[in-house]
């Protein structure tokens, strides 16, 4: 024995010889790892669960997996094997879902002025008012998707549009330009404030628009 060298050390070397005379190979043997907690069909029930309500927690989905199965496993678990059935916790995307018809529309919007030139869209003055909520939101939901599905409609949250406590603003962006914020005070934004507070304060100034 060598100095310094244990008993156990002796037997790894007593069991490495006898592989190597048995077998002629010294390599660990396969299998000697820890066991899976889950089968291959328990994992797909697992990304199954998470597929039809992908607004699901991982507990929630370990808990569903217990009441099915009998078999506990961790949230830990849960998310590994979502993971290798390529589902990842993402924050969905926030916005209006569109409709066939919206989308039908923005394509045929776009068709019909590919071909315009730069002189062209410089008399364009894009617009658009937005709203925004003064309220703080701690829920931080995550949803399961797959990687290059962040705007599939079954991924997206339906953004509120009038939250309680919010404010309205208004501007606009063209090619070498773009006009003052406006904030839009109290009431409902009629034709007629349109015009006295948007048209004639501020898309006015632009020289294209006396034309």
């Amino acid at each position: 024995m060598l100095p310094g060298s244990s008993t156990s050390l002796t037997a790894l070397f007593s069991r490495l010889w006898k592989s190597f005379k048995t077998t002629g190979m010294c390599s660990r043997r396969h299998g000697g790892g820890r066991v899976r907690s889950t089968t291959p069909a328990e994992d797909r029930y697992i990304v199954l669960s998470a597929k039809r309500n992908r607004r699901t927690t991982a507990q929630q989905v370990a808990n569903q997996f217990l009441a099915a199965s009998g078999k506990q496993i961790s949230r830990k678990t849960v998310a590994r094997r979502l993971r290798g059935g390529g589902l990842y916790a993402r924050r969905p995307v926030v916005c209006v879902p569109l409709t066939r018809q919206h989308r039908t529309a923005r394509l045929q919007w776009c068709r019909e002025h590919h071909n315009w030139t730069e002189q062209d869209w410089a008399c364009v003055l894009f617009s658009d008012e937005s709203r925004f909520s003064l309220s703080s939101d701690c829920r931080r939901q995550l949803i399961w998707h797959e990687s290059g599905t962040a705007y599939r409609p079954e991924n997206i949250q339906e953004k509120d549009r009038y939250p309680t406590c919010s404010i309205m603003v208004w501007a606009g962006i063209m090619i070498n330009g773009r006009t003052r914020l406006h904030v839009v005070a109290n009431g409902t934004m009629t034709g007629q404030r349109y015009i006295d507070e948007v048209l004639l304060p501020h898309v006015r100034l632009f020289p294209w628009c006396c034309r």
